[in-house]
């Protein structure tokens, strides 16, 4: 038996070996229904906000920048609830763990000043994305967090990586490269080149957004690591850090806006099904990590690329699939799985992590 610990971070998703989990029909159902819902939340996010940004509606778009503080105060909410419910629901036991952890320990806190303001800056970024690419070819390139991550991890924990994931790390420039492959379709110049310029920019904001995921979420595991605190108080010290500095990024780049339509400009239900979806999607990892392991976020990772590419090909009408797309988003999937495959141990079956 082994002593109970706090679920891991988000970021140890890729840089974690697999993790061997009960084998009981209780663990299993969790670990599918956990995988289900990872894959869903995952491919929901990408695609409703994908549409919320191309959507032609009468009236001024929602503020990407709202929406991110929007997301952060939900996100705020909801893990105050479950560490309410960590506490048996006593409000009394809940505010003095709060105070105590984050009032009381104000050189802890600042702590997650950092990955707080990388992550508000990536959020707002993968708005940007999702506004110049289609949903599919966003999807796969994402995935390049997993080189940046395993790079921080190496350069900031220490971390060894294998022959398997050094090789899948080679899998994932490949098939990344052959996704933003330039097409020799015709059409108009003037649009062709727009639309060149468009994906540009998408594709910019997307590797940006890996290198800040891959730092901010090393950063993060490093914190977690140094600390026994629950993961749930450590996401609300983070969401008030990313909510206080989102919160001046909208006013510094669209004060004027807020101040003459408002906030909640432009918000549809559709807006508050993105902002609903991205601030539950921290929490939905850490529920997987704990039920789940590596192969099955590989499974997750897969299915949710091939679900972006169906969807977005049949119901949006924003992307005409390659040979090469097929081809790098193969390499890519393979590359997932890949980067999760570690050779048995032959003396315990248990791995410490």
């Amino acid at each position: 038996m082994s002593a109970e610990k706090d679920p891991p971070s988000a970021a140890d998703l890729d840089k974690q070996p697999p993790v061997m989990v009960s084998s009981s029909p209780h663990a299993s159902r969790l670990k599918y229904v956990s995988l289900g819902v990872l894959v869903l939340q995952t491919t929901s996010l990408v695609l409703t906000m994908r549409y919320s940004r191309t959507l032609k509606e009468d009236g001024p778009r929602y503020l990407a920048s709202s929406a991110v503080v929007s997301a952060e105060v939900l996100k705020i909410i909801t893990c105050i609830f479950l560490v309410l419910m960590e506490n048996n629901y006593s409000m009394r036991a809940m505010n003095q763990l709060l105070k105590e952890e984050i009032v009381n320990k104000p050189m802890e806190t600042l702590k997650l000043a950092v990955p707080a303001g990388i992550y508000t800056l990536q959020n707002n970024l993968l708005y940007v994305a999702l506004s110049n690419l289609d949903a599919a070819t966003y999807q796969v390139t994402y995935q390049l967090k997993i080189l940046t991550t395993a790079l921080f991890s190496v350069s900031m924990l220490g971390k060894k990586l294998g022959f398997y994931q050094w090789l899948s790390l080679l899998f994932l420039m490949a098939g990344v490269t052959l996704v933003q492959w330039p097409s020799d379709s015709g059409g108009d110049t003037e649009e062709k080149v727009v639309s060149a310029g468009s994906q540009f920019m998408g594709l910019m904001a997307v590797l940006m957004a890996c290198v800040s995921s891959g730092f901010a979420g090393v950063y993060f595991e490093k914190i977690l690591k140094e600390t026994k605190q629950s993961v749930w108080v450590r996401n609300i010290q983070l969401g008030l850090f990313s909510f206080i500095l989102g919160f001046i990024g909208m006013i510094v780049y669209d004060g004027q806006s807020v101040r003459q339509l408002g906030m909640f400009q432009g918000y549809s239900t559709i807006t508050c099904i993105v902002v609903a979806l991205q601030a539950v999607g921290g929490l939905v990892v850490a529920v997987v990590i704990k039920y789940a392991d590596n192969i099955l976020k590989g499974f997750a990772a897969s299915l949710s690329i091939i679900l972006s590419t169906l969807i977005s090909y049949f119901l949006l009408n924003d992307f005409s699939p390659t040979g090469l797309f097929f081809l790098g988003a193969l390499l890519v999937i393979a590359a997932t799985f890949l980067y999760g495959h570690e050779r048995k141990p032959t003396g315990s079956s248990a791995i410490k992590v």
